[in-house]
Protein backbone atom coordinates (compact mmCIF):
# COMPACT_ATOMS: atom_id res chain seq x y z
CA UNK A 1 0.00 0.00 0.00
CA UNK A 2 3.01 2.51 0.68
CA UNK A 3 4.86 1.22 -2.13
CA UNK A 4 1.59 2.54 -4.68
CA UNK A 5 0.86 5.77 -2.60
CA UNK A 6 4.70 6.37 -3.22
CA UNK A 7 4.57 5.34 -6.79
CA UNK A 8 1.70 7.93 -7.27
CA UNK A 9 2.74 10.81 -5.33
CA UNK A 10 6.60 10.62 -6.94
CA UNK A 11 4.76 11.58 -10.16
CA UNK A 12 2.52 14.16 -9.19
CA UNK A 13 5.30 15.83 -6.87
CA UNK A 14 7.10 15.82 -9.95
CA UNK A 15 4.17 17.27 -12.10
CA UNK A 16 3.69 20.35 -9.66
CA UNK A 17 7.62 21.04 -9.57
CA UNK A 18 7.65 21.31 -13.05
CA UNK A 19 4.71 23.39 -13.25
CA UNK A 20 6.61 25.98 -10.14
CA UNK A 21 9.46 25.76 -12.80
CA UNK A 22 7.52 26.66 -15.88
CA UNK A 23 5.41 29.80 -13.79
CA UNK A 24 8.62 30.64 -12.05
CA UNK A 25 10.66 30.05 -15.68
CA UNK A 26 7.94 32.14 -17.55
CA UNK A 27 8.14 35.06 -14.23
CA UNK A 28 11.96 35.47 -15.00
CA UNK A 29 11.29 35.77 -18.27
CA UNK A 30 8.86 38.26 -17.64
CA UNK A 31 10.87 40.25 -15.17
CA UNK A 32 13.93 40.02 -17.72
CA UNK A 33 11.55 41.56 -20.58
CA UNK A 34 9.88 44.21 -18.08
CA UNK A 35 14.28 44.94 -16.98
CA UNK A 36 14.97 45.19 -20.81
CA UNK A 37 11.91 47.69 -21.58
CA UNK A 38 12.51 49.97 -18.41
CA UNK A 39 16.04 50.18 -19.75
CA UNK A 40 14.89 50.37 -23.51
CA UNK A 41 13.16 53.04 -22.04
CA UNK A 42 15.81 54.85 -20.23
CA UNK A 43 17.84 54.83 -22.73
CA UNK A 44 15.58 56.44 -25.58
CA UNK A 45 14.59 58.94 -23.46
CA UNK A 46 18.10 60.33 -22.02
CA UNK A 47 20.43 62.92 -23.11
CA UNK A 48 23.80 61.83 -22.61
CA UNK A 49 24.95 59.16 -24.55
CA UNK A 50 24.10 59.36 -28.42
CA UNK A 51 24.06 55.46 -29.36
CA UNK A 52 22.00 54.20 -26.46
CA UNK A 53 19.33 57.03 -27.20
CA UNK A 54 19.31 56.30 -30.79
CA UNK A 55 19.60 52.45 -30.21
CA UNK A 56 18.13 51.31 -26.84
CA UNK A 57 19.90 48.51 -25.20
CA UNK A 58 21.47 47.29 -28.16
CA UNK A 59 23.93 50.18 -27.43
CA UNK A 60 24.78 48.56 -24.54
CA UNK A 61 26.47 45.97 -26.06
CA UNK A 62 29.06 48.37 -27.71
CA UNK A 63 29.38 49.49 -24.24
CA UNK A 64 30.01 45.99 -22.72
CA UNK A 65 32.60 45.32 -25.11
CA UNK A 66 34.32 49.14 -24.65
CA UNK A 67 34.65 48.10 -21.13
CA UNK A 68 36.13 44.68 -22.18
CA UNK A 69 38.33 46.03 -24.88
CA UNK A 70 41.51 46.40 -22.17
CA UNK A 71 41.25 42.68 -21.79
CA UNK A 72 40.24 41.46 -25.58
CA UNK A 73 42.10 43.91 -27.94
CA UNK A 74 45.07 41.28 -27.93
CA UNK A 75 42.97 39.09 -29.80
CA UNK A 76 40.59 40.40 -31.56
CA UNK A 77 40.69 43.64 -32.19
CA UNK A 78 44.00 46.54 -33.06
CA UNK A 79 46.00 47.73 -30.30
CA UNK A 80 45.58 51.12 -28.64
CA UNK A 81 48.02 52.73 -31.09
CA UNK A 82 47.71 50.88 -34.30
CA UNK A 83 43.97 51.50 -35.17
CA UNK A 84 43.11 53.85 -38.16
CA UNK A 85 42.62 56.51 -39.23
CA UNK A 86 42.79 57.58 -35.71
CA UNK A 87 44.17 54.67 -33.18
CA UNK A 88 42.06 53.94 -29.95
CA UNK A 89 44.15 55.84 -27.61
CA UNK A 90 43.18 58.73 -29.55
CA UNK A 91 39.69 58.93 -29.97
CA UNK A 92 39.91 57.79 -25.72
CA UNK A 93 41.90 60.75 -25.21
CA UNK A 94 39.66 63.27 -26.77
CA UNK A 95 36.34 61.28 -25.04
CA UNK A 96 38.08 61.51 -21.78
CA UNK A 97 38.66 64.80 -22.03
CA UNK A 98 35.04 65.74 -23.20
CA UNK A 99 33.00 63.95 -20.79
CA UNK A 100 35.46 65.23 -18.07
CA UNK A 101 36.98 61.65 -17.16
CA UNK A 102 40.17 61.25 -16.51
CA UNK A 103 43.18 61.99 -19.09
CA UNK A 104 46.03 60.03 -17.23
CA UNK A 105 48.15 57.36 -18.32
CA UNK A 106 49.58 54.89 -15.83
CA UNK A 107 52.75 52.42 -16.23
CA UNK A 108 54.39 54.76 -18.69
CA UNK A 109 54.38 55.19 -22.40
CA UNK A 110 53.25 52.38 -25.13
CA UNK A 111 54.92 54.35 -27.79
CA UNK A 112 58.51 52.41 -28.99
CA UNK A 113 60.53 55.69 -28.06
CA UNK A 114 63.15 53.69 -30.34
CA UNK A 115 60.96 53.84 -33.58
CA UNK A 116 62.30 56.36 -36.35
CA UNK A 117 59.14 58.17 -36.40
CA UNK A 118 59.56 58.92 -32.82
CA UNK A 119 59.81 62.87 -31.79
CA UNK A 120 59.48 64.70 -28.60
CA UNK A 121 59.78 68.16 -27.00
CA UNK A 122 63.22 69.26 -25.40
CA UNK A 123 62.19 70.22 -21.91
CA UNK A 124 64.04 72.46 -19.34
CA UNK A 125 65.42 72.27 -15.97
CA UNK A 126 64.10 75.40 -15.34
CA UNK A 127 60.31 75.28 -16.19
CA UNK A 128 58.09 78.26 -16.87
CA UNK A 129 56.10 78.45 -13.29
CA UNK A 130 53.17 80.67 -14.97
CA UNK A 131 52.32 79.86 -18.63
CA UNK A 132 50.18 81.26 -20.30
CA UNK A 133 46.63 79.01 -20.41
CA UNK A 134 44.43 80.28 -22.42
CA UNK A 135 46.89 81.59 -25.36
CA UNK A 136 45.61 83.63 -28.77
CA UNK A 137 46.70 85.02 -31.47
CA UNK A 138 45.87 88.71 -33.32
CA UNK A 139 44.63 87.92 -37.07
CA UNK A 140 45.07 91.12 -39.64
CA UNK A 141 46.99 92.70 -41.87
CA UNK A 142 47.41 96.22 -41.57
CA UNK A 143 44.46 95.93 -44.80
CA UNK A 144 42.37 95.01 -42.14
CA UNK A 145 39.87 97.13 -40.60
CA UNK A 146 38.70 94.60 -38.06
CA UNK A 147 41.30 92.16 -36.47
CA UNK A 148 39.86 89.05 -35.00
CA UNK A 149 42.06 87.74 -31.77
CA UNK A 150 41.72 83.59 -32.25
CA UNK A 151 42.42 80.59 -29.88
CA UNK A 152 45.32 78.53 -30.72
CA UNK A 153 42.69 75.68 -31.48
CA UNK A 154 39.97 76.17 -33.65
CA UNK A 155 36.65 73.89 -35.47
CA UNK A 156 38.04 73.11 -39.34
CA UNK A 157 35.97 73.25 -41.98
CA UNK A 158 32.63 70.93 -42.18
CA UNK A 159 29.55 71.93 -43.81
CA UNK A 160 25.80 71.71 -42.88
CA UNK A 161 24.86 68.80 -44.55
CA UNK A 162 28.35 66.77 -44.42
CA UNK A 163 26.97 67.71 -40.91
CA UNK A 164 23.69 67.09 -39.45
CA UNK A 165 21.61 70.12 -37.70
CA UNK A 166 22.26 68.99 -34.20
CA UNK A 167 26.05 68.75 -35.15
CA UNK A 168 26.34 71.79 -36.60
CA UNK A 169 24.93 73.08 -33.69
CA UNK A 170 26.39 71.02 -30.83
CA UNK A 171 29.79 72.65 -32.40
CA UNK A 172 28.90 76.03 -32.27
CA UNK A 173 27.78 75.64 -28.74
CA UNK A 174 30.80 74.51 -27.89
CA UNK A 175 32.29 77.29 -29.94
CA UNK A 176 30.77 79.77 -27.84
CA UNK A 177 31.44 78.25 -24.46
CA UNK A 178 34.80 77.44 -25.09
CA UNK A 179 35.84 81.10 -27.34
CA UNK A 180 37.26 79.67 -30.36
CA UNK A 181 36.20 79.65 -33.96
CA UNK A 182 33.86 77.33 -36.02
CA UNK A 183 34.58 77.38 -39.82
CA UNK A 184 31.49 76.87 -41.91
CA UNK A 185 32.98 74.49 -44.48
CA UNK A 186 32.21 75.60 -48.01
CA UNK A 187 28.08 74.48 -47.79
CA UNK A 188 27.46 77.72 -46.79
CA UNK A 189 25.75 79.88 -43.85
CA UNK A 190 23.09 77.63 -42.05
CA UNK A 191 20.72 79.12 -39.48
CA UNK A 192 22.12 76.51 -37.07
CA UNK A 193 25.76 77.87 -37.73
CA UNK A 194 24.45 81.20 -36.06
CA UNK A 195 21.71 80.83 -33.79
CA UNK A 196 23.75 79.87 -30.91
CA UNK A 197 26.21 82.90 -31.54
CA UNK A 198 29.59 81.61 -31.78
CA UNK A 199 32.73 82.70 -33.47
CA UNK A 200 31.95 81.64 -37.75
CA UNK A 201 34.90 81.62 -40.16
CA UNK A 202 33.00 81.45 -43.26
CA UNK A 203 34.59 79.69 -45.75
CA UNK A 204 33.64 80.24 -49.61
CA UNK A 205 34.66 77.37 -51.95
CA UNK A 206 34.27 77.13 -55.78
CA UNK A 207 30.58 76.63 -55.22
CA UNK A 208 30.17 80.10 -53.58
CA UNK A 209 27.87 78.52 -51.45
CA UNK A 210 25.50 81.13 -50.04
CA UNK A 211 27.27 83.50 -51.96
CA UNK A 212 26.33 82.63 -55.68
CA UNK A 213 23.87 83.21 -58.26
CA UNK A 214 21.63 80.63 -60.28
CA UNK A 215 24.43 79.77 -62.52
CA UNK A 216 26.78 79.31 -59.77
CA UNK A 217 29.18 81.99 -59.76
CA UNK A 218 29.91 84.36 -57.17
CA UNK A 219 26.92 86.57 -56.35
CA UNK A 220 29.16 89.95 -54.25
CA UNK A 221 26.00 91.38 -52.93
CA UNK A 222 24.92 88.31 -51.64
CA UNK A 223 28.27 87.76 -50.13
CA UNK A 224 27.83 91.46 -48.66
CA UNK A 225 24.89 90.24 -46.96
CA UNK A 226 25.88 87.16 -45.52
CA UNK A 227 29.40 88.35 -44.50
CA UNK A 228 28.01 91.79 -42.36
CA UNK A 229 26.77 89.05 -40.02
CA UNK A 230 27.98 90.02 -36.77
CA UNK A 231 28.87 86.24 -35.22
CA UNK A 232 31.44 86.14 -38.99
CA UNK A 233 34.82 87.26 -37.61
CA UNK A 234 37.06 86.06 -41.14
CA UNK A 235 35.95 84.85 -44.12
CA UNK A 236 37.99 82.31 -46.10
CA UNK A 237 38.89 81.13 -49.20
CA UNK A 238 39.14 77.28 -50.40
CA UNK A 239 41.37 76.18 -53.03
CA UNK A 240 41.27 72.41 -51.73
CA UNK A 241 41.46 70.55 -48.85
CA UNK A 242 43.96 67.78 -47.99
CA UNK A 243 41.50 65.04 -48.15
CA UNK A 244 40.67 65.54 -52.11
CA UNK A 245 42.78 68.44 -53.55
CA UNK A 246 41.70 69.25 -56.52
CA UNK A 247 38.18 67.14 -56.87
CA UNK A 248 35.96 69.35 -55.53
CA UNK A 249 33.49 68.99 -52.75
CA UNK A 250 30.75 65.94 -52.91
CA UNK A 251 27.55 66.01 -51.12
CA UNK A 252 25.81 62.65 -51.78
CA UNK A 253 22.34 63.22 -52.87
CA UNK A 254 21.07 61.50 -50.15
CA UNK A 255 22.06 64.36 -47.91
CA UNK A 256 20.94 67.13 -49.70
CA UNK A 257 17.98 67.79 -48.22
CA UNK A 258 15.35 70.75 -49.04
CA UNK A 259 16.59 72.42 -46.09
CA UNK A 260 20.00 72.09 -47.86
CA UNK A 261 19.47 72.42 -51.00
CA UNK A 262 17.83 75.78 -50.10
CA UNK A 263 20.87 77.16 -48.39
CA UNK A 264 22.97 76.30 -51.41
CA UNK A 265 20.84 77.37 -54.13
CA UNK A 266 21.05 73.61 -55.37
CA UNK A 267 18.68 70.87 -56.80
CA UNK A 268 16.61 68.57 -54.01
CA UNK A 269 17.70 65.20 -53.71
CA UNK A 270 20.76 65.15 -56.45
CA UNK A 271 24.94 64.86 -55.49
CA UNK A 272 25.74 68.59 -54.94
CA UNK A 273 29.68 68.54 -56.30
CA UNK A 274 31.86 71.83 -55.86
CA UNK A 275 33.87 72.06 -59.15
CA UNK A 276 37.28 71.22 -59.27
CA UNK A 277 38.96 75.25 -59.57
CA UNK A 278 37.00 78.63 -58.96
CA UNK A 279 34.98 80.74 -62.05
CA UNK A 280 35.98 83.70 -59.98
CA UNK A 281 39.95 83.85 -60.46
CA UNK A 282 42.38 81.76 -62.29
CA UNK A 283 45.64 83.25 -61.53
CA UNK A 284 47.75 84.03 -58.37
CA UNK A 285 46.84 88.04 -58.90
CA UNK A 286 43.02 87.74 -59.80
CA UNK A 287 42.91 85.59 -56.35
CA UNK A 288 44.46 87.97 -54.39
CA UNK A 289 42.69 90.95 -55.96
CA UNK A 290 39.21 88.67 -55.15
CA UNK A 291 40.67 88.07 -51.70
CA UNK A 292 40.40 92.02 -51.29
CA UNK A 293 37.03 92.43 -52.86
CA UNK A 294 36.29 89.60 -50.02
CA UNK A 295 37.50 91.62 -47.17
CA UNK A 296 35.93 95.32 -48.98
CA UNK A 297 32.65 93.34 -48.91
CA UNK A 298 32.70 92.17 -45.80
CA UNK A 299 33.68 95.58 -44.10
CA UNK A 300 37.11 94.75 -43.62
CA UNK A 301 37.40 91.53 -41.47
CA UNK A 302 40.07 89.72 -42.14
CA UNK A 303 40.15 87.23 -45.21
CA UNK A 304 42.72 84.00 -45.82
CA UNK A 305 43.29 81.29 -48.26
CA UNK A 306 42.78 77.54 -47.24
CA UNK A 307 44.67 74.75 -49.60
CA UNK A 308 46.57 71.41 -49.41
CA UNK A 309 50.02 72.16 -50.63
CA UNK A 310 50.93 70.29 -54.04
CA UNK A 311 53.25 71.33 -56.64
CA UNK A 312 55.89 73.12 -54.86
CA UNK A 313 56.42 76.03 -56.61
CA UNK A 314 52.50 76.88 -56.51
CA UNK A 315 52.87 78.63 -53.03
CA UNK A 316 56.02 80.80 -54.23
CA UNK A 317 53.72 81.71 -56.93
CA UNK A 318 51.41 83.00 -54.29
CA UNK A 319 54.25 84.99 -52.72
CA UNK A 320 55.15 86.30 -55.93
CA UNK A 321 51.74 87.88 -56.38
CA UNK A 322 51.55 89.54 -52.92
CA UNK A 323 54.92 91.28 -53.85
CA UNK A 324 53.87 91.88 -56.74
CA UNK A 325 50.09 93.12 -55.76
CA UNK A 326 50.97 94.48 -52.21
CA UNK A 327 47.29 92.34 -51.74
CA UNK A 328 48.22 90.53 -48.40
CA UNK A 329 45.72 88.36 -47.12
CA UNK A 330 45.50 87.98 -43.55
CA UNK A 331 45.82 84.10 -43.15
CA UNK A 332 46.77 80.98 -44.52
CA UNK A 333 45.54 77.65 -43.61
CA UNK A 334 47.15 74.68 -44.64
CA UNK A 335 45.46 71.57 -45.05
CA UNK A 336 47.45 68.30 -44.73
CA UNK A 337 47.19 65.50 -47.06
CA UNK A 338 45.96 63.12 -44.07
CA UNK A 339 43.13 65.35 -43.56
CA UNK A 340 39.38 64.10 -43.16
CA UNK A 341 36.24 64.09 -45.48
CA UNK A 342 32.91 62.68 -45.92
CA UNK A 343 33.10 61.46 -49.24
CA UNK A 344 36.25 61.27 -51.42
CA UNK A 345 37.75 58.50 -54.10
CA UNK A 346 39.97 56.00 -51.89
CA UNK A 347 42.82 57.12 -54.09
CA UNK A 348 43.06 60.92 -53.54
CA UNK A 349 42.52 60.18 -49.59
CA UNK A 350 45.73 58.19 -49.59
CA UNK A 351 48.14 59.48 -52.35
CA UNK A 352 47.60 62.94 -53.71
CA UNK A 353 48.32 66.24 -51.48
CA UNK A 354 51.52 66.86 -49.58
CA UNK A 355 51.42 65.68 -45.59
CA UNK A 356 50.36 68.24 -43.24
CA UNK A 357 54.52 68.32 -42.07
CA UNK A 358 56.22 69.10 -45.09
CA UNK A 359 53.32 71.44 -46.56
CA UNK A 360 53.36 73.46 -43.14
CA UNK A 361 57.26 74.11 -43.52
CA UNK A 362 56.86 74.25 -46.91
CA UNK A 363 54.48 77.65 -46.52
CA UNK A 364 56.24 78.50 -43.41
CA UNK A 365 59.21 79.22 -45.43
CA UNK A 366 57.70 80.86 -48.18
CA UNK A 367 56.79 83.53 -46.23
CA UNK A 368 59.72 83.43 -44.04
CA UNK A 369 61.76 83.88 -46.65
CA UNK A 370 60.06 86.77 -48.40
CA UNK A 371 59.86 88.36 -45.29
CA UNK A 372 55.82 88.33 -44.62
CA UNK A 373 55.38 86.17 -41.75
CA UNK A 374 55.34 88.84 -39.75
CA UNK A 375 52.00 90.29 -41.53
CA UNK A 376 50.44 87.07 -42.50
CA UNK A 377 49.56 84.51 -40.32
CA UNK A 378 49.60 80.98 -40.43
CA UNK A 379 47.42 77.52 -39.82
CA UNK A 380 47.50 74.23 -39.67
CA UNK A 381 44.94 71.73 -40.01
CA UNK A 382 45.08 67.62 -40.29
CA UNK A 383 44.76 65.08 -37.35
CA UNK A 384 45.01 67.47 -34.96
CA UNK A 385 43.55 66.23 -31.47
CA UNK A 386 46.09 66.56 -28.71
CA UNK A 387 48.30 68.84 -26.92
CA UNK A 388 51.65 67.55 -28.79
CA UNK A 389 49.88 68.05 -32.08
CA UNK A 390 49.29 71.51 -31.64
CA UNK A 391 53.03 72.24 -30.40
CA UNK A 392 54.51 70.02 -33.24
CA UNK A 393 52.63 72.11 -35.66
CA UNK A 394 53.05 75.61 -33.91
CA UNK A 395 57.17 74.69 -33.51
CA UNK A 396 57.55 73.98 -37.33
CA UNK A 397 55.83 77.53 -38.14
CA UNK A 398 52.11 77.64 -37.34
CA UNK A 399 50.29 80.27 -34.97
CA UNK A 400 47.13 78.57 -34.41
CA UNK A 401 45.74 74.84 -35.27
CA UNK A 402 42.18 73.56 -36.80
CA UNK A 403 40.70 70.48 -35.80
CA UNK A 404 37.35 68.51 -37.73
CA UNK A 405 37.51 64.99 -36.58
CA UNK A 406 38.96 65.63 -33.37
CA UNK A 407 35.83 68.17 -32.44
CA UNK A 408 33.80 65.58 -34.38
CA UNK A 409 34.61 62.83 -31.10
CA UNK A 410 34.20 65.16 -28.89
CA UNK A 411 30.40 65.58 -29.70
CA UNK A 412 29.84 61.72 -30.33
CA UNK A 413 31.58 60.37 -33.31
CA UNK A 414 33.16 56.83 -32.77
CA UNK A 415 34.60 56.62 -36.07
CA UNK A 416 31.54 54.29 -37.48
CA UNK A 417 33.29 55.44 -40.94
CA UNK A 418 29.76 55.47 -42.35
CA UNK A 419 29.77 59.62 -43.22
CA UNK A 420 29.03 58.67 -46.90
CA UNK A 421 26.40 56.48 -46.37
CA UNK A 422 23.96 59.17 -44.27
CA UNK A 423 23.65 56.51 -42.07
CA UNK A 424 26.07 57.44 -38.62
CA UNK A 425 24.79 55.42 -36.00
CA UNK A 426 25.81 58.96 -34.09
CA UNK A 427 23.59 61.12 -35.73
CA UNK A 428 27.09 63.20 -36.48
CA UNK A 429 26.56 63.32 -40.07
CA UNK A 430 23.74 61.82 -40.70
CA UNK A 431 20.64 63.72 -41.88
CA UNK A 432 18.09 61.46 -41.22
CA UNK A 433 15.88 63.35 -38.02
CA UNK A 434 16.07 59.58 -35.91
CA UNK A 435 19.70 58.94 -35.81
CA UNK A 436 19.75 62.65 -35.12
CA UNK A 437 18.01 62.62 -32.11
CA UNK A 438 20.40 60.83 -30.25
CA UNK A 439 22.55 63.63 -30.46
CA UNK A 440 21.33 66.57 -27.93
CA UNK A 441 23.47 70.00 -28.94
CA UNK A 442 23.06 71.61 -25.44
CA UNK A 443 25.01 68.22 -23.79
CA UNK A 444 27.34 67.76 -26.66
CA UNK A 445 28.05 71.22 -27.01
CA UNK A 446 29.63 71.39 -23.56
CA UNK A 447 31.54 68.53 -24.04
CA UNK A 448 33.10 70.50 -27.13
CA UNK A 449 34.01 73.03 -25.00
CA UNK A 450 35.61 71.07 -22.63
CA UNK A 451 37.55 69.12 -24.83
CA UNK A 452 38.88 72.66 -26.64
CA UNK A 453 39.56 73.56 -22.92
CA UNK A 454 41.41 70.31 -21.64
CA UNK A 455 43.82 70.39 -25.05
CA UNK A 456 44.85 73.81 -24.44
CA UNK A 457 46.03 73.48 -20.76
CA UNK A 458 47.62 70.19 -21.92
CA UNK A 459 49.38 72.21 -24.36
CA UNK A 460 50.50 74.91 -21.73
CA UNK A 461 51.99 72.10 -19.78
CA UNK A 462 54.36 70.86 -22.46
CA UNK A 463 55.00 74.67 -23.20
CA UNK A 464 55.81 75.34 -19.16
CA UNK A 465 57.53 72.09 -19.44
CA UNK A 466 60.07 73.74 -22.12
CA UNK A 467 60.53 76.64 -20.19
CA UNK A 468 58.60 78.96 -22.25
CA UNK A 469 55.39 80.91 -21.39
CA UNK A 470 53.47 81.28 -24.67
CA UNK A 471 53.49 78.89 -27.43
CA UNK A 472 54.65 81.08 -29.97
CA UNK A 473 58.05 80.43 -28.03
CA UNK A 474 58.24 77.26 -29.87
CA UNK A 475 61.03 76.88 -31.92
CA UNK A 476 61.66 74.01 -34.42
CA UNK A 477 64.83 73.29 -32.14
CA UNK A 478 62.61 72.65 -28.91
CA UNK A 479 61.44 69.56 -31.30
CA UNK A 480 63.46 66.62 -31.28
CA UNK A 481 63.52 63.93 -34.11
CA UNK A 482 64.63 60.08 -34.36
CA UNK A 483 66.88 59.64 -37.37
CA UNK A 484 67.83 56.31 -36.35
CA UNK A 485 68.32 53.69 -33.64
CA UNK A 486 71.43 55.75 -31.56
CA UNK A 487 70.63 59.25 -33.30
CA UNK A 488 68.09 62.70 -32.75
CA UNK A 489 68.17 65.51 -34.04
CA UNK A 490 66.90 68.43 -33.87
CA UNK A 491 63.66 69.21 -36.58
CA UNK A 492 65.24 71.61 -37.75
CA UNK A 493 68.06 69.51 -39.25
CA UNK A 494 64.72 67.30 -40.57
CA UNK A 495 63.16 70.00 -42.65
CA UNK A 496 64.67 72.98 -44.09
CA UNK A 497 63.81 76.27 -42.02
CA UNK A 498 64.65 79.30 -44.27
CA UNK A 499 65.48 82.63 -42.36
CA UNK A 500 64.28 86.04 -43.18
CA UNK A 501 64.21 87.52 -46.49
CA UNK A 502 66.51 85.02 -48.07
CA UNK A 503 64.00 84.79 -50.82
CA UNK A 504 64.36 87.55 -51.52
CA UNK A 505 68.25 88.53 -51.64
CA UNK A 506 69.66 85.46 -52.33
CA UNK A 507 66.94 82.29 -53.72
CA UNK A 508 69.64 80.55 -55.41
CA UNK A 509 71.96 80.17 -52.02
CA UNK A 510 68.37 78.00 -51.28
CA UNK A 511 67.31 73.95 -51.82
CA UNK A 512 64.03 76.13 -53.33
CA UNK A 513 65.72 78.01 -55.99
CA UNK A 514 64.25 76.04 -58.68
CA UNK A 515 60.99 76.56 -57.53
CA UNK A 516 61.06 79.74 -56.98
CA UNK A 517 62.59 80.66 -60.36
CA UNK A 518 60.00 78.60 -61.83
CA UNK A 519 56.94 80.58 -59.92
CA UNK A 520 54.93 82.88 -61.59
CA UNK A 521 52.77 85.99 -60.32
CA UNK A 522 50.80 85.49 -63.19
CA UNK A 523 49.97 81.96 -63.50
CA UNK A 524 49.44 78.70 -61.52
CA UNK A 525 51.57 76.79 -64.10
CA UNK A 526 55.49 76.73 -64.16
CA UNK A 527 56.90 78.94 -65.86
CA UNK A 528 60.02 77.11 -66.91
CA UNK A 529 60.83 73.43 -67.98
CA UNK A 530 62.05 72.38 -63.96
CA UNK A 531 63.21 68.91 -65.66
CA UNK A 532 64.86 70.40 -68.07
CA UNK A 533 66.56 72.95 -65.47
CA UNK A 534 67.84 69.88 -63.72
CA UNK A 535 69.60 68.25 -66.24
CA UNK A 536 71.33 71.39 -67.07
CA UNK A 537 72.46 71.77 -63.83
CA UNK A 538 73.31 68.41 -63.18
CA UNK A 539 75.50 68.33 -66.41
CA UNK A 540 77.07 71.33 -65.10
CA UNK A 541 78.08 70.02 -61.80
CA UNK A 542 79.61 66.74 -63.59
CA UNK A 543 81.62 68.78 -65.24
CA UNK A 544 82.63 70.58 -62.53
Amino acid sequence: MLDTMKRGIIPIAGGILAVVALIMGWYLVAVLAALVLALGVYDWTQERWTITRNFPVAGRIRWLFYQLRPYLRVYIVEDDLNGKPYSFEARNLVHSRARNETDTHPFGTERDVDAEEYHWVGHSIAPEPEPDTSPRVMVGSDQCSKPYSASLLNISAMSFGALSANAVKALNIGAKKGGFYHDSGEGGLSSHHLEHGGDMVWELGSGYFGARDKDGHFDPELFRHNASHDAVKMTEIKLSQGAKPGHGGLLPAAKVTEEIAKIRNVPVHQDCLSPRGHSAFSTPIEMLEFAAHMRDLSGGKPVGLKFCVGQPHEPFAIIKAILKTGITPDFIVVDGGEGGTGAAPLELSDWVGMPLSEGLVLMRNALVGAGLKGKIRLAASGKVYSGMGLARNIAQGADWCNAARAFMFSIGCIQAQRCHLGTCPTGVTAQDQWRQRGLIPEVQGERAARFHAKTLEALSEIIASAGLKHPSQLEAHHLMHRVGPEKAVPMDRVHTFLPEGILLDAPEETIFADWWNAASAESFRPVIDLVSTRATKSKEEAKQ
